[in-house]
């Protein structure tokens, strides 16, 4: 059975915001709370105004500290599932997802910021796989995610070694997306979410999708993907190109802006 009150699903604006709230164990995340995760994933999904999702955990302590080690029965039903032990690790998100972090992002909870396209930290963050030291395994997609945002001798030497970083090496390996001021990570993510859903939403998302899928194929299968994607939204293209040419969206500026 979910843990409602643990997460928190809110609109705010084009944004689903899915908030962690589990301070008092540094928002990790209990068999009942990754069911909650779960829902919260698929009301998402569901969700024809929610075009960015941001995941977040309450507090500035920590945005999730991983599975919560004094409740590890409840994970047993989870550790096949479809979905994931954490909640929706297994999936892959038909819409744009920000990571919000600020504290502790470890474990688990570092396996949840690499589930979504963009990770936003503040300088406090601390990031690692530290169950290493305890013999627990990453089975929230850790293994295969990691090497394919920071390559496989970064992500090894992470793996391996259980070290726990900073939010400057995180982001000059290319884990972090961006490093903000302290407090000032939610508010970056939800701008940055808003900026994504101004965009043409059906070129966005095919792009997306040609560079998700096509990261594991050989260059000529990925071509061919990305070319089996164009027709579909080259009159959106045309669209806006038109518009382009007539003045609009000049300047440089962008989503990140």
């Amino acid at each position: 059975m979910s843990q409602p009150d643990a997460v928190r699903y809110k609109r705010r604006g084009s944004a689903a915001l899915i908030t962690i709230d589990r301070q008092h164990r540094r928002n990790a995340v209990d068999g009942p709370t990754a069911a909650a995760l779960h829902d919260a994933y698929v009301r998402f999904a569901e969700d024809a105004g929610a075009r960015v999702l941001v995941l977040t955990g309450a507090g500035e302590v920590s945005f999730c500290a991983g599975a919560d080690l004094k409740a590890t029965d409840t994970f047993v039903e989870r550790l096949s599932s479809a979905e994931g032990p954490m909640g929706f690790t297994r999936l892959t998100p038909p819409k744009p997802t920000i990571a919000a972090i600020s504290g502790f992002c470890l474990a688990g909870g570092l396996e949840l910021a690499l589930w979504c396209d963009l990770r936003i930290a503040t300088e406090t963050a601390t990031l690692g796989y530290p169950e290493r030291r305890w013999g627990v395994p990453l089975i929230d997609g850790g293994t295969q995610r990691l090497p394919r945002i920071v390559g496989l001798g970064r992500a090894l030497d992470l793996i391996l070694t259980g070290r726990m970083i900073g939010a400057a090496e995180a982001l000059a390996m290319g884990l972090l997306t961006e490093v903000v001021p302290p407090g000032a990570h939610l508010r970056r993510a939800l701008a940055l979410a808003e900026g994504l859903a101004r965009f043409p939403q059906r070129t966005m998302l095919a792009d997306r999708r040609a560079a998700i899928e096509g990261l594991g194929m050989t260059l000529a299968e990925g071509l061919a993907l990305e070319a089996r994607a164009g027709p579909e939204v080259f009159e959106d293209g045309a669209r806006g190109a038109a518009r382009f040419a007539a003045g609009e969206g000049r300047g440089g500026a962008g989503a990140g802006a």
